[in-house]
């Protein structure tokens, strides 16, 4: 898992983060994977990109699920850069010969219109492009409810978790772990 806060568990016990709440899932369904949380909140796709190589070599992983972005877009980087960045992870995950999962997030619409829009189509244009398995709204059910997020309004709280986890267990279910079994 390469993310920043979202995933990295900001403002919680990181044993109540749909992270650890995956390993778990995994377990009980009979899957032999650890799951291994390199998020680190503030962190942006170049953060990212920077700290994927080692983390590949030094764990060698079968799947990467790439949950960046969100930082990148809330300091207003450009677009593009953000594109280039989550490329070259998916090609570097690939080349290590594991699977990459891209968790696609949006903006606030405050960003401007044409910002955010092209923001979000950055997530699907490479999962079509590279047919990588997307997470078409990571935050999907938590983002808008402030039920489900820490007083700040960005990060989840511990009740969004098992939504988060559901979220991603969809796409890893159906994309990749039917074709690991």
């Amino acid at each position: 898992m390469l993310g920043d806060s979202l995933s990295a568990g900001y403002g919680m016990d990181v044993e109540a983060t749909w992270v650890a709440m995956l390993e778990t899932r995994l377990n009980e369904k009979g899957y032999g994977y650890r799951v291994v949380n390199a998020s680190i909140s503030g962190d942006t796709t170049g953060n990212g990109l920077r700290r994927l190589p080692r983390a590949l070599n030094l764990h060698q992983p079968e799947i990467v699920i790439i949950e960046l972005g969100g930082n990148d877009g809330l300091r207003g980087l450009p677009v593009d850069v953000m594109r280039d960045n989550l490329e070259a992870m998916i090609l570097a995950t690939r080349e290590s010969g594991a699977r990459p999962v891209l968790a696609g997030i949006l903006i606030p619409p405050n960003y401007g219109e044409d910002y955010a829009s092209e923001f979000a189509a950055v997530y699907t244009r490479l999962a079509e492009q590279y047919d990588v398995p997307l997470i078409p709204f990571f935050m999907k059910g938590v983002a808008l409810d402030p039920s489900k997020m820490q007083a700040d309004g960005i990060h989840p709280n511990e009740a969004a978790q098992p939504i988060l986890l559901d979220n991603v267990w969809t796409t890893l279910q159906e994309a990749v772990l039917t074709e690991a079994a």
